[in-house]
């Protein structure tokens, strides 16, 4: 299991979405529909900031 950067949330199967930081380009970035849906800030280990 793999938790939300946003919310914390344990996320399993379709409910989440991953992808590079486009900041450092190397840290995953794993958020939960519902944070994305509501554009709640992530913080990157790189310090990058992103809605």
């Amino acid at each position: 299991m793999v938790n939300c950067i946003s919310c914390g949330i344990g996320v399993l199967g379709e409910n989440f979405v991953r992808f590079i930081c486009p900041n450092c380009e190397k840290e995953e970035i794993i958020r939960c529909l519902i944070c994305k849906k509501n554009v709640r800030t992530y913080v990157c280990k790189c310090g990058f900031e992103g809605p």
